[in-house]
């Protein structure tokens, strides 16, 4: 049993040492903070904007903000017990503003703070330091069974704040005044263009726990969206592996030849952490080498989006449980994908090989921290735009984080899917205007929050500020509730005020008059004396209309307003048909001379040419041999 223990605790101690000495050795190492913008808006004595560092779990809003009242409980004010036990609940009464819950650091998890204020109803948590030092991230711890079920279920933003701004939050509160702040992740991510570039840092062991099973279950919820945005060009992604080297002093040992490939220059833990069975470091090592090689041989083919094919069907097919991470199958996953196995193993080159491998050299010096990003030291770690992705590794907030880096208007059609939805529509439709006839709404969910835009509906675009007024406007403006303009049927007649082209207002149709919009009444044309004026006419008004009809055996012409003789008019129309029917016969009778002349014409040149011919030999006729003899002359 001694034996035993003292294996394990060398073992650990190297994986330790094997860590911290290829950290060290890097002379420019260094950790960044990310950092979000916490501003008091009231009261005045405290109001102003603080920096506060964003927790590495829960879902911060990133490209957003979100603006609350601070609570500090007056017991359990570290909590790290169950604020149900003290009867405290911070859920927010219909109409005020969220609860962010001011907490103290010390005696437990920043993770299982925040949960049990989560629990509470709190909408945010901020996290007082205890002692004075420069902020640091608010990891989450590793996970066991206990800890993984909550961490997995925090789903609310925080942030730590240094101990003198904690204390600045916490005086007015105990007066009784009350705290307003905003806590703002607009700027968390930079988004200077209309391309976000971003990066993973994983590993294809899938033995080491929740973490390498939350990584699994990522990358595979995650894949669609990366595609989509890969294959449209809205980003350009790039897979990394962390890898560590043996100190020189080791590179001969166990430990060093079961973990690292070419002579200790590249190393992973232990799968199962334990040398004496399962598969070893190196085995890992491999792997995430021919998982960079796919991505570079994919990205050569125009098709980088081929990497999260091969990844998700090696994690299916190839796993360690069932014994068959190896590279059988990974070339088996490699022939069904399409991609060129041999430029794969060329791109691998020897693991044996007492030489540098150029991939993963490229690997160790990625892993240093440059402008605004620190070293990358966690796994899995998520880089958009340079910056480090703080929070939960679930699709719906790292699709909010890579969103946040477009510029504003840029944004694809995926940033404005549910995934990334805030559901502020649902409240009172956002604030923004809404025809419940049509059932359409100016108010979108976005990942950056609600906006109020006036909708495209069936092709018509409404125009408008987006709050107060809407109206269809353009071409086919009349199809959508006639355009907001009066329309009315009346025996078996439909008129509108309705006019089809653009920047025209409502006008009441010819018969009416009124505003166009809300009504539009019949004009009696015969009381105002518009129509009928000739002496034989009798006029009746009509709905949108008027009927006029003449004395006698006259007929009404509209177009002239007057009476004319129905004999003359059946005069008219004899005589028009008597000429029409006499010039008929003339062009018919023309026609038929043509036709004469031509064909008389034609058969008499024939007949000519015929006698000609016999009297007259044309040069080119031979002459006719006779063939009588003299004697019967």
């Amino acid at each position: 049993m001694e034996t035993r223990r003292s294996e394990v605790g060398f073992r650990l101690g190297f994986l330790v040492l094997l860590f911290w000495v290829s950290l060290i050795s890097r002379a420019t190492a260094r950790f960044v903070v990310e950092k979000n913008s916490l501003t008091v808006t009231s009261p005045d004595s405290i109001k102003g904007s603080h920096d506060s560092s964003i927790g590495n779990f829960g879902i911060p809003q990133y490209g957003g903000s979100m603006a609350g009242t601070v609570v500090y409980p007056k017991q359990n004010v570290k909590g790290c017990k169950d604020f149900h036990e003290f009867d405290i609940s911070f859920k927010a009464k219909p109409g005020a503003l969220p609860t962010f819950v001011l907490v103290d650091r010390g005696d437990c998890f920043f993770a299982l703070k925040v949960w049990n204020a989560q629990k509470a109803g709190a909408s945010a948590v901020l996290v007082a330091d205890d002692i004075e030092e420069p902020l640091i991230t608010m990891d989450s711890p590793q996970e066991d069974g206990a800890s993984a079920k909550y961490i997995e279920n925090i789903t609310i933003p925080s942030a730590l704040i240094d101990k003198d701004f904690g204390e600045k939050l916490k005086k007015p509160i105990r007066v009784g005044d009350m705290v307003n702040v905003n806590l703002d992740w607009r700027e968390a991510v930079p988004h200077p263009d209309d391309r976000v570039e971003y990066e993973l840092w994983t590993n294809s062991n899938d033995e080491c726990g929740i973490k390498c099973d939350m990584l699994m279950e990522f990358v595979k919820d995650f894949k669609g969206a990366a595609q989509i945005l890969e294959k449209g060009g809205y980003t350009q992604f790039t897979p990394h592996y962390i890898t560590w080297y043996c100190p020189r002093a080791f590179t001969i040992s166990r430990q060093c030849k079961s973990q690292c490939i070419n002579h200790g220059r590249y190393c992973a833990p232990d799968p199962e952490q334990d040398f004496s069975r399962g598969y070893e470091g190196k085995d890992v090592v491999i792997e995430n080498l021919r998982q960079l090689c796919v991505f570079r041989v994919a990205n050569e083919s125009k098709k980088p989006w081929v990497w999260w094919d091969y990844v998700t069907d090696f994690q299916i097919r190839c796993p360690m449980k069932e014994k068959k991470y190896n590279k059988d199958c990974a070339d088996a996953v490699i022939k069904s994908l399409g991609l060129d196995g041999k430029k794969i193993e060329k791109c691998m080159g020897d693991p044996i090989a007492d030489s540098k491998n150029p991939v993963l050299e490229e690997e160790q010096e990625a892993q240093v921290g440059k402008g605004s990003r620190g070293d990358v030291t966690i796994l899995p770690t998520l880089v958009v735009n340079n910056r480090q992705y703080r929070g939960k590794l679930q699709k719906g907030a790292v699709l909010k984080a890579i969103c946040s880096g477009f510029e504003e208007t840029t944004d694809p059609a995926v940033c404005l899917s549910g995934d990334v939805e805030t559901n502020e529509c649902l409240d009172n439709n956002g604030g923004c205007w809404q025809d419940k006839t049509l059932n359409v709404t100016a108010c979108k969910d976005t990942f950056r929050g609600k906006v109020c835009e006036c909708p495209l509906v069936d092709g018509v675009q409404f125009k408008g500020d987006g709050y107060s007024t809407c109206k269809a406007s353009g071409p086919g403006r009349c199809k959508i509730n006639n355009g907001g303009c009066w329309q009315q049927t009346q025996d078996g007649h439909t008129f509108s005020a309705c006019v089809d082209t653009e920047g025209k207002k409502c006008q009441c149709p010819p018969g009416f008059k009124g505003d166009g919009v809300k009504i539009c009444e019949d004009i009696d044309e015969c009381k105002e004396k518009k129509a009928c004026q000739c002496p034989e006419c009798t006029c009746k008004n009509t709905w949108g209309s008027y009927e006029c009809t003449c004395s006698g055996d006259l007929l009404y012409i509209r177009d002239h307003d007057t009476c004319i003789s129905k004999r003359a008019t059946e005069a008219k129309s004899t005589w028009a048909a008597f000429w029409a029917i006499f010039i008929g016969l003339v062009m018919t009778a023309g026609g038929v001379y043509l036709v004469y002349k031509y064909r008389l014409r034609s058969y008499m040149d024939s007949e000519i040419r015929a006698i000609m011919a016999q009297y007259m030999p044309l040069d080119s006729q031979t002459e006719v041999p006779n063939h009588v003899s003299e004697d019967r002359a």
